[in-house]
Formats: structure tokens, sequence, C-alpha cells
């Protein structure tokens, strides 16, 4: 990151819903809170150019590329990555992280698509298997980090330990977590419970000679809301199945309130003296606040905004972009697995992996 020109955010202005008519209005958002922002914009110009110029402050911190092919929303990543490579909006984005002329790629396109083109084309780091979506999960305590939230499905032992070293690695880039705790999602708290795999990953960490790497132990579903540790880890079908769940009941909850508030004339009372509290919790309960899942452990930040936000979810999703590049996620990622696994070749040669294997 080139702190004399600023955080270079490549954006796929064509993902999403409702592409450059949310897209670019959300960048303009994030440029407001984020002046020394440089965007390289990618997308169809009979699309984007209209919009973007009535953006002059956008348009003056901006960059536009000419792409006349889009992911869909609907296709398969095989059918994506075999139309699109080298010339999508959304290949062209992730590649600007690879030739180093953006920092950070941002898409609310189709995930499979997404996740497919950032391996193909930016690798995962050594001694990485798999790539986990880590996502900023709000809870009671502040907030925490939770992977994977659905990149891979089902996980051996040493992908686990992977992804809580990349974890503990955001935690303490973006949440400023010297020592962050780390937790594996389990059907209960007991070592004796769960799968193999867990319970193998759960040794590992617990024996692991790494100062960072602060093991808590195995949590369970409503530890996520609680924010008993700072770092949840497990597999992208569980990961992914929770933050739906947890997606769908916010707005379960929100719906019964608005139903109990207009239910009589004193409900519409209360509500009008309670609107600044209400207001409060409609804010803490939005999930677009948080929008945003992190792709990590390849070499760059790609950033997968969900594809039905609004501008303001937009912009979340830039925020974090931003605070991944302000960071150095990346170097930070690398240090630490390679700190791990040097210490781990030495001290638990029979983990399985080591650093010269790997």
């Amino acid at each position: 990151m080139n702190s004399k020109t600023g955080i270079r955010i490549a954006l796929d202005v064509m993902g999403g819903d409702h592409g450059p008519a949310i897209i670019l209005p959300g960048a303009q958002i994030a440029l407001e809170r984020h002046p020394d922002i440089k965007f390289i914009l990618f997308g169809r110009d009979s699309e984007v150019l209209p919009i973007l110029e009535t953006m002059p402050r956008l348009k003056a911190a901006s960059t536009f590329h000419h792409c006349e092919v889009s992911v869909r929303m609907d296709e398969k990543p095989s059918q994506a990555l075999r139309q699109g490579r080298y010339k999508s909006s959304m290949w062209r984005a992730i590649d600007s992280v690879k030739t180093h002329e953006a920092d950070v790629a941002v898409s609310a396109g189709n995930t499979g698509a997404l996740m497919a083109m950032a391996k193909f084309c930016l690798r995962t780091m050594a001694n990485i298997e798999r790539p986990a979506i880590a996502c900023i999960w709000p809870t009671l305590r502040g907030e925490s980090i939770v992977l994977d939230v659905g990149a891979t499905i089902g996980a051996d032992a040493q992908q686990l330990v992977d992804f809580s070293v990349m974890g503990a690695a955001m935690a303490r880039a973006v949440l400023a977590i010297s020592r962050p705790t780390i937790g594996l999602l389990n059907i209960g708290v007991e070592e004796v419970k769960g799968q193999d795999e867990i319970r193998e990953a759960g040794r590992l960490l617990k024996e692991s000679p790494i100062d960072g790497l602060n093991y808590h132990g195995f949590v369970e579903g409503n530890d996520l809301g609680r924010g008993t540790v700072d770092v949840v880890v497990t597999e992208g079908f569980t990961g992914n199945v929770a933050l739906k769940t947890a997606e769908g009941t916010v707005k379960q909850v929100a719906s019964y309130l608005r139903a109990s508030m207009t239910h009589t004339l004193m409900a519409r009372l209360g509500y009008l003296l309670a609107r600044g509290a209400f207001k409060r919790l409609r804010e803490k309960l939005d999930p677009g606040k948080v929008n945003g899942g992190v792709f990590l452990g390849l070499n760059g930040i790609v950033i997968k905004s969900h594809g039905s936000s609004d501008a303001e979810g937009t912009a979340s999703a830039i925020d974090i972009a931003y605070a991944m590049a302000k960071a150095d996620l990346i170097q930070k990622i690398e240090q630490d697995l390679a700190e791990f696994y040097s210490s781990l070749s030495a001290h638990l040669p029979d983990s399985g992996k080591t650093a010269e294997s790997a």
C-alpha cells in the first residue's frame, strides 16, 4: 500500500443485483468517509458513465476501464471462469490487485465465480490449501471475526488451524486486539465432543508454541452473539448456515417489532416516545452495517459484498476493504503463517505438515 497515493480500491461496478445504480452511490458514500481512496472502476461504459457523470467528486477520484463482459449472478463458477477470464469486470478488478495497480478488490457479484476467479488469478498463499471467507460479526461485546462462512465445504484439522492463524491475524490488524482469543465452533464445549477433525484441530491449537494463537477451546452457536471469543473458526458449510440463520433471525425480530409497535394506539405512542432507542436498535441489527466478507488465504485482498446490498451496505464493504489495505493485512498473515509453520515443524514434527513440505 502506497500511503502517498492513498488506498487504491478496484471496484467491480457490474456486480450485485443492481449494478452501477447501487455500487457507484455506495462508492461515493465511502469516499466521503475516506477522502484518500482512489477508485479503479471496471464496468460497461454505457451503464457506468452516465451515472458517474452525475458524481463529480467520485469521478475525480476514479479511473474507469470499460469491460464488455459482466458475470451474471446465476452463472456457474466454471462457466464464469471460461467466459469472463481476462475480460470481465470481475476478473479485471481482481487482476488489478495481482498487478499491484490496486491494493484491494471489491465485488458484489456471484460468490462462487468471485472465489473461482480469485483463486485462479491470485493463487493461495504458501502453506494454505484452501482459502476462507471471513466476516466481521457484531456481538454483545463488540465485534468478532468468523470464518469460514462459505468458501470451503468441509475442512480437515490442518485447514481449521490455518483458518485460526489467518483469523487471528485479521483480528489483530482490523480489530486492534493484540492477543485475540480463538474458538472452534462445535456441538459442545467438552473436548470429547465433535468430529475427529475438530478435536484434532483443537489439540494442535492447544499445543501450538505460537504466543499469538490464544486458543480458548470449543464454542457453541450461542457464543457467536455473546462474543465469547474474538475469532470463531469453522468450515464453510456450517459457517454459511450460521450466517444466513443470523441474518434471517434479525429480519424476523425486526418484523415482530414493527408489528408490535403498530398493533394498538398505546403501542404507537410508546414507539414515538422511544424512537431514539428503536433507531439505535435498528442500526445494531442492520446486516448492511457489517456487510463485506474477506477472502483470506490468497495473495491479495478480495472483498465480497452482499449482492442485494443498498448503497450504505456497499459503502460498508468498501470501508472493510479500506481497513484491510490500511492495515497491510496480507503482510501480517504471511508473517504469522511463516512463524507458525516454522515453530510447528520444530515443536510438532508429527503434525502432518511442515514449512518445508508445504
